[in-house]
């Protein structure tokens, strides 16, 4: 999985030129850049599977149990648009540096954290580390290769991203169980402190000459943005999946958040995102399509458990292999899915990806209940490898439209559009499902009733694609100025 690029240099105008000399040089850049997107991924999904050990751990309940995955999720949701901002106005590679020290560091007081309050207050410190890195890890793609060579650079951090995730519950109940919960966490410092000195060593210097470093940090629209993000991420989760009082009270808030950031974003002569980057077509269009597809994306992650166990009546070990075919199918077409990009081009890989996506979703719901795991597996690996596709094609064609000064904070945009759509769909999809099950607890719902909430969910998961798909048209089209015609469909 070799990326033959080399590496650029980046003029005054903004434009690259390619340099043959030091590939291998360029090669160890993006094996830190690699490492920088497989570690915030693999924290994500390794907590999880620790979390009945920590509360015996600390004697807490579960639900206390649940803001370690909260706390981590909350700051990465809440900071990663301001951090991408900060490193487009500071370097974006001095604060990618600062973001690998602070996970690393982060990550070995989780593995110390004597008390339960302790172990979250570091949770959300590991989670600013992660947020950015997840953001500035992608807008340092446009100053380590060239444009052609986005797609293949794009697809490998999708690969990588992927491979965190899936890797995240089998090594971590391996570590668990062989060292002990501390180690879930500790993992992370050799591999930060490898990643850290690579990125020193190799990663491209930051430009002194960039007209965005004379602005200021927007503290009123950070702020602002970071409170309406943590009310909307908290009336997607909180409740248990019963949408009360305090859900619709955090969600006028987080509407009322929103009004106040756009009237203090326009009065701020150095704003944290300007308002009239969305008159692009192309960057809204890509960033709406990311929080929808994520949004469907995390209906095989929440409906595919109760599915598979309750209809098909799969053990608990079955049901983990079976799902964990998704994040491994992602991890393997991510790379190629790049390269396919660069050849293709990303406007009709994205379509392509999108139209792969509603078939694998149309098919999940029609052979519900035919040929055992083999009719779930199959469509499975078709929506997956074209979800992969799609993510190295939407993230190609949104970064590369992007000027040199504003790609910190697009990059967190894009990140925050995916975090949004799977917040969303956990809470939009699994609420889908129980209505269509005609149950309030799925844990007790017949099998022909789970079985009927899985068919109406993928379908509507496919009909949003279906929706995102016109986007994908129309959007673009609108972004050249004219409509595709089919030969560059």
């Amino acid at each position: 999985m070799e990326l033959m690029v080399t590496p650029i240099i980046e003029k005054p105008d903004g434009t690259t030129s390619a340099n043959v000399k030091n590939t291998s040089s360029v090669r160890w850049a993006l094996a830190s850049l690699s490492l920088s997107m497989l570690m915030p991924s693999l924290d994500t999904s390794i907590a999880n599977v620790g979390l009945p050990t920590l509360a015996r751990a600390f004697d807490a309940s579960f639900q206390d149990m649940q803001w370690v995955v909260l706390a981590y999720l909350l700051a990465i949701t809440t900071l990663i648009v301001s951090v991408g901002r900060l490193g487009d106005i500071f370097g974006r590679r001095r604060m990618l540096l600062i973001g690998i020290g602070l996970f690393t560091l982060a990550s070995l007081f989780c593995g110390i954290a004597p008390t339960l309050p302790l172990l979250l207050a570091a949770r959300g410190l590991q989670g600013l580390g992660a947020a950015m890195m997840m953001a500035l890890t992608v807008a340092m793609v446009g100053e380590t290769v060239p444009k052609e060579r986005t797609g293949s650079a794009m697809g490998l951090l999708g690969t990588m991203s992927a491979i965190g995730t899936t890797l995240g519950p089998s090594l971590g109940g391996m570590l668990i169980a062989w060292f002990g919960w501390e180690t879930i966490f500790l993992v992370n410092v050799p591999l930060g402190v490898a990643n850290l000195l690579l990125a020193i060593r190799y990663l491209p210097a930051d430009r002194g000459d960039r007209k965005v470093a004379q602005g200021r940090p927007d503290a009123i629209g950070t702020l602002l943005l970071a409170l309406t993000l943590a009310a909307y991420a908290l009336a997607m989760t909180m409740g248990q999946g019963r949408f009360g009082t305090l859900n619709l009270g955090l969600l006028f808030a987080a509407i009322l958040g929103i009004v106040l950031f756009v009237f203090a974003e326009a009065k701020v002569k150095s704003p944290l995102l300007r308002l009239s980057m969305f008159r692009d077509a192309s960057l809204s269009a890509g960033l709406g399509m990311s929080a929808l597809v994520s949004t469907v994306i995390m209906t095989t992650l929440v409906v595919g458990p109760f599915y598979l166990s309750r209809a098909l009546g799969f053990d608990t070990a079955h049901v983990g292999a079976i799902m964990s075919a998704g994040p491994l199918v992602s991890a393997l077409t991510g790379f190629p899915a790049g390269r396919i990009v660069d050849r293709f081009g990303a406007r009709r890989m994205t379509i392509t990806g999108l139209v792969g996506m509603a078939v694998g979703l149309s098919l999940m719901a029609v052979l519900q209940g035919r040929f055992g795991a083999a009719g779930y597996i199959g469509p499975l690996i078709i929506v997956t490898s074209n979800y992969a596709m799609f993510q190295a094609s939407n993230n190609t064609a949104i970064m590369k439209g992007v000027s040199s000064e504003q790609r910190g904070v697009i990059s967190g945009m894009l990140s925050l559009s995916r975090n949004l759509g799977l917040i969303t769909g956990a809470a939009v999809m699994g609420a889908i499902f129980s209505l269509a099950s005609g149950t309030t607890d799925i844990t007790t719902a017949s099998p022909d009733a789970v079985a009927t909430g899985m068919q109406i969910t993928f379908a509507t998961g496919a009909l949003l694609i279906v929706a995102t798909l016109i986007i994908a048209i129309t959007g673009l089209a609108r972004a050249r100025g004219a409509v595709l015609s089919p030969k560059e469909l």
